[in-house]
């Protein structure tokens, strides 16, 4: 095999040596990987030692150990806001690099409009209307039979609300004291229920007088009469009391509404659906629109973080290199190289910092942060309290 050069102390260019290029046109990263190689090499011992890599090595290890670096710091982002993240659009061309990412209450309010949809109240399940056809003398009526002449295939339905009451207790309003003098009514002419009392006196009362009255009607019916009810089990709808013949012979259909299951169990129901174009839509973590770092936007505290990575990335290619050749014959002796050493604290040193990193990015995240000033206000409170205070004599 050939003689491969090692380092020598001379770096070569920067721009098309590195693996990806991800910052090769930085000009403040173009002017730091030379200075890293010369720094890095020195701390392994060169030129009292020599060092089994190239330039390539050194630009190698710095650009992972920048991307290493994005990748800690936004995934911590991504952990602390994607609830307000999820469901952005935001244009293929645009990051959230140094960006405020703001909270919001996105997410949350679509996760509760599932529960609209339970309540009749919203939400994104279609609530169908669907009606029955009442026979005389007939109770029971299968609604599963009933969903598969409407066609309803799939998981089946789910009724919400079926419309089987006794008529209002307005309709059958007559107050049996109007016109003897010992009680009177008010009209409620502005419900439009007017027509259904005859109009004896004018002198207008509280609406909880007639409210009563029709509690009172109403109460009455479920106590002395046949209730308007139903029961629904399983597939088998009952219904009280049971249906008569119509005098007029028509046709009595009975309504409610209805849900389809399939629609209520799709987990896309609740994603809203956008010609996005040229943008994207927030959906998981993988399409949150971070970029790769910077680098020379990053400060000299990530820098030196950076470095410390890059150095140990380079212990360990040097350790891969020294192990393959554990030992080398020299006259009379042998030299045993310190593959095994590099290979272990590199992997410590990894391991280390970036527990270094994402402990000092807890440090920082907003509940931390809110916990830390609720602690100094009570600090200083508690502080203040033992101040003296001035007696001010006018």
């Amino acid at each position: 095999m050939a003689n491969i050069a090692i380092w020598n102390n001379n770096p070569g260019p920067v721009w098309g040596n590195t693996p990806f290029g991800f910052y090769d046109n930085d000009l403040e990263f173009q002017q730091e990987a030379p200075l890293f190689a010369t720094w890095c090499s020195r701390r392994l011992g060169y030129p009292i030692v020599e060092i089994e890599l190239q330039d390539i090595n050194f630009y190698t290890a710095l650009e992972e150990s920048i991307t290493t670096y994005g990748n800690e710091v936004y995934q911590w982002k991504i952990r602390e806001g994607y609830l307000s993240m999820e469901g952005n659009i935001v244009a293929n061309t645009t990051t959230f690099n140094n960006k405020l990412v703001t909270p919001n209450l996105g997410t949350v309010i679509r996760i509760a409009e599932t529960y609209g949809s339970e309540a009749g109240a919203g939400g994104y399940t279609t609530y169908y209307t669907g009606s029955l056809t009442l026979t005389a003398s007939v109770q029971d009526y299968d609604m599963k039979q009933w969903a598969l002449r409407e066609g309803i295939t799939g998981s089946g339905i789910e009724i919400k609300k079926i419309f089987f009451e006794a008529p209002p207790a307005i309709v059958r309003y007559f107050d049996p004291y109007a016109g003897t003098g010992t009680g009177i009514q008010s009209l409620l002419e502005t419900f439009g229920f007017g027509q259904f009392s005859p109009g004896i006196n004018f002198l207008l009362m509280p609406i909880y007088f007639d409210v009563q009255k029709l509690q009172a009607i109403e109460l009455n019916d479920q106590i002395r009469k046949s209730a308007f009810s139903f029961d629904l089990v399983n597939n088998n709808l009952r219904i009280f009391p049971i249906p008569g013949d119509r005098v007029d012979g028509a046709e009595r259909k009975l309504f409610f509404h209805y849900i389809k299951r399939d629609e209520r169990n799709d987990v896309t129901s609740a994603t809203p659906t956008y010609d996005t174009g040229s943008s994207t839509l927030v959906t998981n973590v993988s399409n949150v629109p971070y970029a790769n770092p910077v680098f020379c936007e990053i400060n000299s505290i990530g820098k030196q973080w950076i470095r410390q990575y890059a150095l140990a990335t380079v212990k360990e290619m040097l350790g891969y290199v020294r192990k393959k050749y554990s030992t080398i014959p020299i006259p009379g002796a042998e030299v045993t190289l310190n593959g095994d050493d590099l290979l272990t604290d590199a992997r410590a040193e990894k391991t280390a910092l970036l527990e270094q990193l994402r402990a000092m990015l807890d440090i920082t995240s907003r509940k931390t942060q809110l916990e830390n000033q609720s602690l100094e206000a009570d600090y200083i409170q508690k502080t203040l309290m033992n101040a003296p205070i001035g007696i001010y004599i006018f």
